[in-house]
């Protein structure tokens, strides 16, 4: 069931009368944890037993969790986690650590949602790590081009205790951020309208010439200067508009982040080069984090793992079964209603693009970035280190069956 269909009954007002009445994280919250066809009858009780529920005992620390673009209706198509987290957070620390949960742009977004945390005017916050490189560019770090063979590699990073030494330890101590857990795809082309009767791409050569919107990320543009990519920095937000005019003919970013952000009317090829991550991730102001007490430190960690295994598993099942990022397509899906087409690409076809731009066959572009970023992280070769960890596993592993482990435990 997608989105559309399991709020179908709620409109726009009757969730802004409901949050009037219950708070904007009850409802979402109880929007999210109900299944099936959501009515607003349900919904109301929903809100109402958890508005009850998350102020039964007086809260020892209230925090502002700034979502981005983030909202009920489209954390049901990328599965980032947020609501999830807040949920369990909650009863897990038994009303001791209450978040109020503000998403659709209206705290953050995508640019300056790390900034905002790191300044205190938010403690948590979701945006892509690419995004909040700007902000906190030892980010970077997960953004070499085909260091992550796989989604099932980079599921395997984050839950490994490496990712504790080589990112989230330098990201605390340089930019005061405590990393919690994130959604992984990997970051392909999606083609705007232009492209709606061309054939379907088969090797990023297709690509060459073509300008192409850019995240945050440093390293990104790297990868798609050496693709002949034309990298075109334009805000996130503005990205739907660039590919609706024809001001670029492509967008750099991942499957479900064309879903969620109601781009599939205006996206007419999802070109899948999985050339480095697309990681929707959450942190929080480390400080916030430290002034905690031991046990309640503890239920943070617990909730993230806990939210990170249920992203594994439902950004999966949502890539298929609601995004359509599948060939064949399952029918009811957002591709399939919009038209567009997966170009899957095969193991040459990537292999290609890998050559062409990848820290392993082209060192010399990435070394001045690969010296700071291995200086931030008090002297590891940062890629070798990362990429080595990408491979302990299988390179046929599906996501779905990365074994969980708790990172911090080692």
């Amino acid at each position: 069931m997608t989105a559309s269909e399991k709020l179908k009954g709620i409109s726009r007002r009757d969730l802004l009368r409901l949050t009037k009445q219950f708070g904007i994280t009850s409802t979402l919250v109880a929007a999210g944890g109900l299944t099936g066809t959501v009515t607003l009858t349900r919904l109301a009780e929903a809100a109402n037993s958890t508005y009850e529920k998350r102020f039964k005992t007086p809260a020892k620390h209230t925090w502002k969790f700034g979502a981005a673009g983030f909202n009920e209706r489209n954390l049901l198509i990328e599965r980032a986690g947020c609501l999830e987290f807040v949920r369990d957070i909650e009863e897990r620390s038994d009303g001791a650590i209450r978040i109020e949960f503000i998403g659709s742009n209206q705290m953050c977004g995508q640019l300056d949602c790390v900034k905002k945390t790191q300044q205190g005017i938010t403690d948590v916050f979701s945006a892509s790590t690419q995004n909040s490189a700007g902000g906190a560019p030892y980010l970077n770090v997960l953004d070499y081009a085909y260091m992550f063979p796989s989604r099932a590699s980079q599921y395997y990073f984050f839950y490994h205790p490496g990712s504790e030494k080589v990112l989230r330890e330098p990201l605390r101590k340089r930019h005061g951020l405590q990393f919690l857990f994130t959604h992984c795809e990997l970051r392909g082309i999606q083609l705007g309208l232009k492209w709606k009767d061309k054939p379907l791409v088969k090797s990023v050569k297709d690509l060459a010439g073509t300008k192409n919107r850019v995240t945050g990320t440093q390293l990104g543009r790297i990868a798609m200067e050496l693709m002949e990519l034309n990298p075109t920095p334009i805000a996130w937000e503005e990205t739907l508009d660039g590919l609706k005019q024809g001001l670029i003919d492509g967008a750099e970013t991942w499957a479900a982040a064309v879903a969620y952000a109601n781009m599939s009317p205006v996206v007419s090829q999802c070109v899948n080069l999985g050339f480095f991550c697309g990681t929707e991730h959450t942190a929080m102001n480390a400080s916030k984090f430290d002034e905690l007490s031991g046990d309640l430190q503890d239920d943070v960690m617990e909730s993230a793992y806990l939210t990170q295994v249920q992203i594994q598993a439902a950004n999966e099942a949502a890539l298929v079964k609601t995004v359509g990022f599948s060939d064949p397509q399952l029918p009811d899906t957002l591709f399939a209603k919009n038209g567009v087409r997966v170009a899957m690409l095969d193991d040459a076809a990537r292999h290609e693009a890998e050559q062409m731009c990848s820290p392993e066959f082209k060192p010399e572009p990435w070394t001045k970035w690969r010296e700071r970023l291995n200086d931030w992280s008090g002297g590891m070769d940062t890629y070798k280190y990362i990429y080595d960890i990408a491979r302990e596993i299988p390179q046929d592993t599906k996501p779905e069956n990365v074994e969980p482990r708790r990172w911090w435990k080692g």
